[in-house]
């Protein structure tokens, strides 16, 4: 081979080689590019409650320590927070206040990772259940099963019969806006205790016997969102296990949830900014991120 031509040989090796670097790859030291990451969801998704508030929307009482933010710190996410306190499955479609566009607008085929709590809301349900338990228990004096004695599976019976389509419907319509994204579909942390603790009632006036009732209605819930999450391809965040333990009657510093009486919080029982935390932290290990 004459000379001239294998210098030239020599020389094309040399450049591919520091091209390819150490690793032997072009990409071997490449900045790998930030997740587009859109947070959808109601209160807890929020952090409503949590100082300090988004500025941009008092409307919706958004935090900027809520879960999304912390998820986004730690991954180095390009965060689009679009949640929202008091928003039901319906305002992924539609608008929840004049002025604020429909949730999954946020949403497009560029996305990759979605988080959201949802579903609490839906036709009041679950809040109805927490209010009429807190008036029942309070004209019982903590005494019985007041809530339950009146109302027996009718909180149930509407998660099942609303909340559970509704859910299920408004993932199809996320999966769909967003095809290549992770979606996570975050449980709720527990709100009450298994049993009841008579130190709590002050704090969260439910009767005794109605305690397990609440719990039982929280549980079905997050059953559904569960069941919803899994059968469109999302995955669920599990908090059952995690957030034993830290309900609403545990002491300042323990709890992740507000009480409804003497807490520290604005927005009762709601997650405080331990729980958005803590909540954030579950999300990154059960998808494997930060």
């Amino acid at each position: 081979m004459p000379k001239p031509a294998r210098s030239v040989m020599v020389a094309s090796a040399i450049a591919g080689a520091l091209a390819l670097g150490p690793a032997g790859s072009p990409a071997a030291h490449a900045t790998p590019a930030p997740l587009d990451y859109v947070a959808l969801g109601d209160s807890y998704s929020a952090g409503s409650g949590v100082l300090p508030v988004d500025p941009t929307n008092l409307l919706c009482l958004r935090s900027t320590a809520n879960y999304p933010h912390v998820i986004a710190s730690r991954t180095n996410a390009r965060l689009k927070d679009v949640t929202c306190g008091a928003a039901q499955t319906k305002h992924f479609a539609e608008a929840q206040y004049p002025g604020v566009a429909p949730q999954a607008d946020a949403l497009t085929a560029d996305t990759d990772l979605v988080t959201l709590t949802i579903g609490g809301n839906d036709d009041n349900t679950f809040i109805n259940a927490i209010m009429a338990c807190g008036s029942a228990g309070i004209l019982s004096g903590g005494k019985g099963s007041p809530c339950k004695d009146r109302n027996g599976t009718s909180f149930d019976d509407r998660i099942e019969a609303n909340t559970y389509p509704a859910l299920k419907n408004a993932l199809r319509s996320l999966r769909a806006k967003a095809p290549d994204a992770r979606i996570a579909v975050l449980g709720y942390p527990w709100i009450t205790p298994a049993t009841a603790e008579p130190s709590c009632f002050a704090k969260l006036p439910i009767a005794s016997g109605d305690v397990p009732y609440v719990r039982g209605i929280q549980a079905h819930l997050n059953a559904v969102v569960q069941r919803a999450a899994e059968e469109t391809g999302a995955t669920y965040v599990d908090f059952s296990e995690v957030s034993e333990g830290h309900d609403a009657c545990k002491p300042a510093g323990t709890r992740w949830i507000e009480p409804l009486l003497f807490g520290h919080s604005v927005v009762p029982v709601h997650p405080n900014a331990l729980g958005e935390r803590r909540m954030a932290e579950r999300t990154l290990t059960v998808l494997g991120l930060g």
